[in-house]
């Protein structure tokens, strides 16, 4: 966690508000409050989906297997266990890999893995609308941020 920022940690290639010499106060409403909503909203909308691609997959090719079956049904179940554990740091990682085993879906039917493209694309768009969140808590640009004023104590 970045000090002063309430953010998440930091990855590669971050730099963290006290390296560029400047720390706020937490922004008045928690924004990421709102994005682990979107996110959890977002994998109950794939379940959905996922699950009316079943009849899809039944009647079109090769039809509905026990494994074609299976895989999607535990790949839907997965979904919704994900959108309870949208405030984990791990929680977009997850996300993101569960459309990559939609992807994969295209074994069973080319629509798995249309439906894996389409809410791949959403994912990545989350993704960076989170970076961007984080990015400018660090700056302090979020309402209500204020630069924490130096104490003016040499930590030598």
């Amino acid at each position: 966690m970045t000090p002063g920022t309430g953010s998440e940690a930091s990855g590669p290639g971050d730099t963290p508000s006290d390296a560029v010499g400047g720390r706020f106060t937490p922004p008045v409403n928690d924004p990421w409050k709102g994005l682990r909503g979107i996110m959890a909203g977002t994998l109950i909308l794939e379940f959905i989906v996922v699950l009316l691609a079943l009849p899809i997959v039944a009647k079109v090719g090769g039809g509905l297997t026990w494994l074609s079956g299976v895989y999607l049904v535990v790949l839907a179940l997965l979904m919704v266990l994900g959108a309870g554990v949208q405030g984990r740091p791990w929680a977009l990682q997850f996300d993101l890999a569960l459309q990559v085993l939609l992807i994969i879906g295209v074994i069973f039917h080319w629509s798995i893995a249309a439906v894996g493209i389409v809410f791949g694309l959403v994912w990545l768009y989350i993704a960076y609308i989170k970076r961007d969140v984080r990015l400018r808590m660090e700056r302090g640009l979020l309402p209500g941020q204020e630069p924490i004023a130096d104490t003016g104590a040499d930590p030598a």
